[in-house]
């Protein structure tokens, strides 16, 4: 049986640990590369800066920084205060992971229309998960001449608790994003946006589950106190990938047809003569921010128009005419 804690294992432990997190960082560098000209967007001003994007980039940031911090405390050859850099680098990698919860969340809030019962209880669990994120600083290190900063000690129990607490947290939203836009949808239809918005927010969730799993199993063995968190890295990076690809993807979503999403199931518009029952016609859709509905304020906006069940074509009144489709849907708007 192998003595995980032996020096030899120990050495082991220690190199591979170095050469992963430089794969990481290495991955990661890729992923940050390619998609900075979406940030950049933000700043010449091309896209309006909205408050949901701090956390986009919050989350984004800090996983780069500890990324970076990480790699010179294993490269360094000159003796740091290695207890202190790594406590940062914890701080800011273990905030990754609660940002990128907090992007899901938001996705949710507005899905369902910035509904109270909705958003207080999502804030508090947010809360909390942050209460557990900002006491997961529980490891010691110290400066190994010829080797860098080396981990000596761990302390598993709140970090595994906080990776437990997020699988619940991301499991909650996961199931009242699917509850609204499956089974709480008026209009039984589905459209692209809606599409979207499902399928990035259950890969987030599948993503971010297995690699919370993984390194939750392994502080849980607690083998010894480089493969105690080993995975914890990678799992925030995975977790911080997905969900900023989601964001992206959302706030650049375009139609190609038209399509409606209504929390409300009520739908308003033009009405053709000789209407009896009418139908709807899907429309584009628009998240947008800081506009309520002076009756439920309902976050997302449609344009809809209808037309009597039977009619043709050629029974259209030409003098009323359908509105426009609108083509961009900027994501969150909130």
């Amino acid at each position: 049986m192998v003595d995980w804690n032996s020096p030899e294992e120990l050495a082991k432990e220690s190199q591979a640990f170095t050469n992963f997190m430089h794969a990481i960082l290495g991955l990661y560098a890729w992923e940050w590369t390619t998609s900075l000209p979406f940030d950049w967007e933000f700043v010449s001003g091309k896209r309006k800066f909205r408050w949901p994007m701090i956390f986009y980039m919050a989350g984004r940031y800090c996983l780069l920084i500890a990324l970076i911090g990480i790699a010179i405390a294993l490269d360094t050859t000159t003796p740091i205060n290695c207890q202190a850099l790594y406590t940062f680098n914890q701080l800011t990698g273990q905030s990754t992971i609660g940002f990128a919860s907090i992007n899901l969340a938001i996705r949710t809030m507005a899905i369902w229309s910035q509904q109270k019962k909705i958003v207080i209880p999502l804030v508090i669990i947010i809360l909390g998960h942050w209460s557990l994120i900002l006491q997961g600083i529980q490891l010691t290190a110290t400066f190994v001449p010829g080797q860098g900063c080396a981990i000596i000690s761990t302390k598993t129990t709140i970090l595994s608790a906080t990776f437990i607490y997020t699988m619940a947290f991301d499991l909650l939203v996961t199931i009242l994003t699917a509850y609204k836009l499956i089974f709480d949808n008026p209009t039984n239809q589905r459209s692209s946006l809606m599409n979207r918005i499902w399928g990035d927010g259950l890969i987030y969730f599948v993503v971010a589950f297995l690699a919370n799993t993984l390194a939750t199993t392994f502080m849980v063995l607690n083998l010894s106190p480089v493969m105690s968190i080993l995975f914890n890295v990678p799992s925030a990076t995975a977790s911080t990938i997905v969900a900023c690809r989601a964001v992206r993807r959302l706030t650049t979503f375009s139609n190609q047809g038209a399509e409606v999403f209504s929390s409300s199931g009520q739908h308003s518009g033009a009405r053709f003569p000789n209407s009896g029952t009418t139908r709807p016609v899907m429309t584009s859709v628009s998240m947008v921010g800081g506009r309520k509905n002076k009756t439920e304020g309902v976050h997302v906006q449609m344009e809809t128009f209808t037309i009597a069940e039977g009619d043709s074509d050629h029974h259209l009144d030409h003098t009323t005419k359908a509105p426009p489709l609108q083509d961009d849907v900027e994501a969150q708007r909130y």
